[in-house]
């Protein structure tokens, strides 16, 4: 037997569930889906899809690690029966990052689940990074000093909603704001407060079930070394301040 069919044995028995019911839902035949579980044949990858989906467990989890060692019910529980997910590696086992650049930005959220759109980024290697899962991302606009528009986040990928914390920064992948990096403001029990570092820019709240995605900031690629300027409003209000406070002490 193979991995993958160990797999889906060890799954479907978790599930207290019966051959014929799980090829039933997976609209095959039971003498179809008994080939796969005891390793005679090969599932296509129309199948393997509609596996993955069926266990909330990626196909590349469900092809390259033993999930009878992974504590599955930890990881994060996303809505639409949605992949965990994909990741791709080089030879020697290590993770590639993937970077989402601003020409294939706008399909990222099409394909944030499909292994073979993964496969299509163009990758990285960062060795200093250490352990985790990471991706890169474009920045987009002024919200975010100092980071300026087209530099690259690279963050790591977050499996729990409980791991965020107030004050740090991420890029989060929305349904209905798409692809953002903000700072946490506050954490919620169901939405989460997120806010700009540029104070014209309103904070806002995102509910818990719009979220799709999670990559808490682990290091950013800039494009340019120009001069900061200051721009920020309460910034140079706190420079005045300090400014006046020094005179003050200077006359005493």
């Amino acid at each position: 037997m193979s991995l993958f069919s160990d797999n889906i044995r060890s799954l479907r028995l978790k599930k207290k569930i019966s051959q014929e019911k799980l090829a039933e839902s997976l609209m095959i035949t039971r003498g179809r889906y008994v080939k796969y579980e005891d390793g005679t044949s090969e599932a296509p990858y129309d199948i393997l899809k509609k596996i993955a989906h069926y266990h909330h467990i990626s196909i590349d989890l469900l092809l390259s690690v033993d999930v009878r060692k992974i504590p599955l019910d930890d990881l994060l529980q996303l809505e639409d029966n949605r992949l965990v997910l994909p990741i791709t590696v080089d030879r020697e086992g290590e993770n590639y990052i993937e970077v989402v650049t601003q020409k294939v930005k706008a399909g990222y959220l099409n394909g944030y689940a499909d292994p073979e759109y993964i496969e299509s980024l163009q990758q990285i290697s960062l060795p200093f990074l250490g352990p985790g899962k990471y991706r890169g991302f474009p920045v987009e606009g002024d919200s975010m000093p100092p980071h300026e528009d087209g530099s690259i986040i690279i963050g790591r990928y977050v499996e729990r909603l409980g791991e965020v914390m107030d004050g740090k920064t991420y890029i989060f992948i929305t349904k209905s704001e798409g692809m953002v990096y903000k700072r946490l403001n506050k954490n919620k029990k169901n939405a989460l407060v997120l806010e700009s570092d540029n104070s014209s820019y309103p904070a806002y709240e995102v509910k818990a079930s719009d979220i799709l995605e999670i990559w808490e900031y682990a290091c950013n690629i800039g494009r340019n070394d120009k001069r900061t300027e200051i721009t920020d409003l309460e910034t140079l209000r706190d420079m005045i301040l300090g400014l006046k406070g020094d005179i003050q002490d200077l006359k005493k």
